[in-house]
């Protein structure tokens, strides 16, 4: 139980963020979440009202809006024990449709809203605390997705110069990282609901489990690493049914059985 512990959770306001959030606050953490969207973020406000949660509008890619978090932590929190950093966005542009609007977009809330965020809320982190990322699991690859891609491998890489950056405070530092997860949007800007139902059946025909993942699951494993998995640091945990283990292809001889 993590009763007495502080959390924050940026892009915690539905999807996995939200089951993040949901499983603190069951253990008795507080919590501060962050959200860009005004629906979504009053939808939270509504489903966690009366628990010990601060919902926050938050735009990661914006510096302001990271400076008013990092206040807004300090005054409500006092210290921050776990640092999920789940927000991101994902667009389909094809080579031939990218552009550079799209292109920086993306980076900048991923991968540089990421690393700003956690540079404005390492002060308020407990030494002996931890931190999260959400990244992706590394073999779910699809045509149009090359931004989203590359600024969420520039996020490992990050957090992997951060584990080692952190070891003085004995601060840990790793990723979660999903594969095909069920969610509202499936993490991507616009997704229609038939293109929302090729992700899901492309997870059950390629996932070695057969199934897609459930926001619940990846919340056990974001929540194992931030507090119970205490001699681990620098590490990515895939939560993927096998899809980046080499069981693709035992998957696969099975199916053609």
């Amino acid at each position: 139980m993590h009763g007495d512990k502080k959390a924050v959770v940026t892009g915690g306001t539905h999807g996995m963020g939200l089951a993040i959030v949901e499983a603190l606050l069951d253990q008795g953490a507080e919590v501060v979440l962050t959200g860009r969207n005004l629906q979504t973020i009053e939808q939270a406000r509504e489903r966690l009202a009366g628990r010990k949660a601060h919902v926050v509008a938050s735009d990661a890619a914006d510096m302001g809006d990271i400076e008013t978090l990092g206040a807004l932590v300090e005054e409500r929190l006092g210290r921050v024990d776990a640092l999920f950093v789940n927000h991101g966005t994902a667009e389909f542009q094809t080579l031939a449709e990218a552009t550079e609007e799209s292109f920086d977009r993306q980076f900048a809330i991923n991968t540089k809203g990421a690393f700003f965020t956690v540079r404005r809320l390492a002060p308020l982190l407990t030494d002996g605390g931890s931190i999260v990322f959400t990244t992706v699991a590394n073999d779910v690859i699809f045509p149009g997705l090359s931004a989203y891609s590359g600024s969420k491998e520039a996020l490992r890489a990050i957090s992997q110069v951060l584990a080692a950056e952190l070891l003085p405070r004995r601060i840990r530092v790793n990723a979660v990282a999903p594969g095909f997860i069920e969610t509202p949007t499936m993490g991507v800007v616009g997704l229609t609901a038939e293109q929302r139902a090729d992700f899901l059946r492309q997870g059950e025909r390629s996932t070695p489990l057969r199934r897609n993942g459930t926001v619940e699951e990846v919340a056990k494993a974001a929540l194992f690493l931030a507090f119970d998995a205490t001699f681990t640091t620098g590490v990515e945990l895939p939560v993927d049914g096998g899809w980046g283990q080499g069981l693709g292809g035992a998957h696969q001889d099975e199916q053609a059985a």
